[in-house]
């Protein structure tokens, strides 16, 4: 089911993309903690070089803390688009089914951001006739459920198996205005509440690192004109877990 979803949502982020908001979304953490003492780090780009760093520890068998960052700087003629973000949380997680390699993750957290944005008028000749700046920082709290499964299937390239495994999240995020400065003058803030639900695939390239491909969608639950659903996910990236449990190899 997951990765016949996973083209039409690849296509609806496109569309999505092309919208303008002050939030970009970092990529979620989804660490698939599977006992006490498992460390995750994940470093994913985007084509839009919006990159995201994350990081996640099993305090226990069943209790994880995690930390996330982000950063963009997209320069162009008419729009430069900056954003920092980062985030804290916590929450709880188990393994299940007839091996124990299905894992469930709900966690809870809070972040800050900031986002400036230049906008750049030209005429006809190529001269500057109008430039705005805005400046944006926010605060926000989320609060998501991770599923994914550590039973393997393979692909097989240039005659080597590489096990893959997925997984899908959905994420609750309210993120509000702490102020909002257009050329220097204050502006009406703006809060919104997105649910991101969140698709990913990973290829196991040895017992630590494997690959991973992310897509998602961003859907606003109120209608805003800066703080919309204007952005979305679809990256490329590298994850490593350290003392988890090994996952069954698929012998197909």
């Amino acid at each position: 089911m997951i990765k016949k979803l996973t083209l039409p949502l690849f296509i609806a982020t496109i569309f999505a993309s092309s919208c303008s908001s002050v939030y970009m979304p970092n990529v979620p953490n989804t660490p698939m903690l599977s006992q006490k003492g498992e460390f995750s780090g994940g470093l994913h780009i985007s084509p839009r070089i919006n990159t995201s760093i994350n990081g996640a520890y099993a305090v226990s068998d069943h209790i994880g803390v995690l930390f996330s960052g982000s950063y963009i700087n997209r320069e162009k003629k008419t729009k430069d688009y900056r954003q920092k973000l980062v985030e804290i949380g916590g929450g709880w997680f188990d393994t299940f089914g007839p091996d124990n390699n299905r894992i469930i993750e709900i966690y809870a957290g809070f972040g800050a951001g900031n986002t400036d944005r230049v906008f750049r008028e030209f005429d006809d000749n190529d001269i500057l006739i109008k430039r705005d700046l805005e400046e944006i920082t926010y605060s926000k709290t989320f609060l998501q459920v991770n599923y994914s499964s550590k039973k393997n299937s393979n692909l097989r390239l240039f005659g080597t198996n590489y096990p893959l495994n997925y997984g899908t999240a959905l994420r609750i995020s309210n993120v509000d205005m702490k102020t909002f400065m257009r050329n220097s003058m204050g502006q009406v803030r703006e809060g919104n509440i997105f649910l991101e639900p969140i698709f990913f695939t990973r290829m196991r390239l040895n017992e630590t690192i494997q690959l991973q491909y992310t897509t998602s969608g961003t859907f606003g639950l109120n209608s805003r004109k800066h703080m919309n659903a204007g952005n979305s996910i679809f990256t490329i990236g590298a994850v490593i877990n350290l003392n988890g449990k090994k996952p069954k190899e698929n012998s197909k």
